[in-house]
């Protein structure tokens, strides 16, 4: 049984439906970005993934456990870093350790926050306010208090969405030394296709909403231990990187107005490998169980 396993996810208003239809699955230590127009509802799925809201219909299993509210289990970074103003950075990250260990003492939840700091690379800032910080150093610290509570799962709504391109670079360099490092398992919403290269294992194709369905699982066929320098020399990079962007520039569109009545099969979503699979094959972890 997978580590997660999303199963006939649907969310619905009066009059509308948002997206209809998730099934998918994720492996321990994997690493997933979903990819998608806005109004397709990637912020929604993730916010069912993180317990923070309920889906109309469907189930969300993680380590053999439906998902029923917010847990300590899994990790969730905004787009906005969310950090307590009046707090140290030191604070911050212990804030939500004590939450997860309320049993340690002061010192034990130190040398803990203390490695978390060290480990995004905020060393000598830990007694700074985040008005002190940059805005690349505020989102470091919010990695670092998702990292510090050990969650099963890391979820991540557009991270560095509001940061320049080299802040960006930067940080996008720090969480892949850092999720080598732990096998920490990740779902990360972005709108940047070559984020989702460097980053991702699989890349999520969601269709334009409303009533968005998953469309395409596209298994990155990049060496797990990418390099940034040289990731774009890989010969199949752009193969990969123009898949998407063809997807997301005509083919999201063949579905406008939902999947109903075109023939589309939710519980077998395709999956494919620009350049190594011809002919999108359909994956079990994309089936209904």
């Amino acid at each position: 049984m997978s580590f997660l396993q999303v199963q006939a996810l649907a969310k619905r208003y009066p009059g509308s439906t948002v997206f209809e239809g998730l099934n998918f699955a994720m492996e321990k230590g994997e690493f997933v970005c979903i990819i998608g127009h806005s109004g397709c509802g990637k912020t929604t799925i993730l916010n069912v993934l993180a317990g923070l809201d309920e889906a109309t219909s469907g189930t969300v299993i993680m380590d053999n456990r439906e998902v029923a509210g917010p847990s300590l289990d899994r990790g969730v970074v905004f787009q906005g870093h969310a950090l307590m103003p009046w707090l140290s950075v030191m604070n911050n990250i212990a804030f939500a350790v004590k939450s997860r260990w309320p049993d340690w003492n002061r010192i034990q939840v130190q040398v803990h926050c203390q490695k978390f700091i060290d480990l995004v690379g905020l060393t000598g800032a830990e007694h700074k306010k985040p008005s002190q910080l940059s805005g690349g150093m505020k989102q470091r610290v919010g990695i670092a208090r998702a990292f510090a509570i050990q969650p099963k799962m890391l979820l991540l709504d557009e991270p560095f969405g509001a940061l320049d391109a080299l802040t960006r670079g930067t940080i996008q360099d720090e969480l892949v030394r850092i999720c080598a490092a732990t096998r920490q398992t990740v779902f990360m919403i972005t709108h940047d296709v070559d984020e989702a290269i460097y980053l991702a294992d699989r890349i999520v194709l969601m269709t334009n909403g409303p009533g968005a369905v998953l469309a395409e699982i596209v298994e990155n066929p990049l060496p797990k231990d990418r390099a940034r320098t040289e990731v774009h020399r890989h010969p199949l990079y752009y193969t990969v990187r123009n898949h998407i962007i063809d997807f997301l520039v005509s083919r999201s569109k063949s579905f406008a107005g939902g999947a109903e009545g075109k023939g589309f099969d939710p519980r077998s979503v395709p999956v494919v490998r620009p350049g190594v699979v011809d002919n999108p094959s359909t994956a079990n972890a994309a089936r209904v169980a």
